[in-house]
């Protein structure tokens, strides 16, 4: 077996590596030194923009005394909701059933999550994804062929998305 020993190295004051085996080897003879490049001095900044330093500290300052005082600043006030989450709010005050809707997004989460996972190991088989995307790529080809192709095919597709549409939104 072989075996390894390392040696101290010590690090004097005139940024050179000295080998501590080597010094203790011959006393007589000067140690070996390895020499480390100095690195350079740390570049200058230029103070021809004090005004930035103020302002960001007045506005450490406006913030802080906001806080101190408890009001609200003037552009966190003035900001509203957006449309979509006011939307989202009276839907959520007008359900009565809050903990059977909560069940099904938990259980639709799950839901989604386990399709992932089977999807993604469907995906590891070695033949199947290149089998199942021909089978979608033949499927777009057939529908579009069958739907989208003629006028009167084009319309009749319009009229099943319409009349799907206010079936599920109800007609309005």
């Amino acid at each position: 077996m072989a075996s390894t020993s390392s040696t101290p190295l010590s690090i004097s004051s005139s940024s050179s590596l000295i080998d501590a085996k080597a010094s203790r080897q011959s006393a007589a003879a000067s140690p070996q030194c390895v020499s480390l490049p100095t690195l350079p001095p740390p570049p200058v900044q230029p103070q021809n923009r004090p005004w930035k330093a103020t302002a960001y500290c007045r506005k450490i300052a406006r913030n802080v005394m906001t806080m101190a005082t408890g009001e609200a600043p003037a552009e966190v006030a003035s900001t509203e909701l957006p449309e979509i989450v006011k939307t989202v709010q009276e839907a959520w005050d007008k359900v009565e059933d809050k903990y059977a809707v909560s069940s099904l997004v938990v259980a639709g989460g799950v839901a989604l999550w386990g399709s992932t996972g089977l999807i993604s190991a469907i995906d590891r088989l070695p033949l199947i994804p290149g089998v199942l995307e021909l089978v979608g790529i033949g499927y777009s080809g057939w529908f579009a062929y069958k739907n989208l192709v003629f006028k009167p095919d084009r319309e009749a597709l319009i009229t099943k998305i319409k009349d799907t549409y206010k079936e599920v939104i109800g007609s309005s």
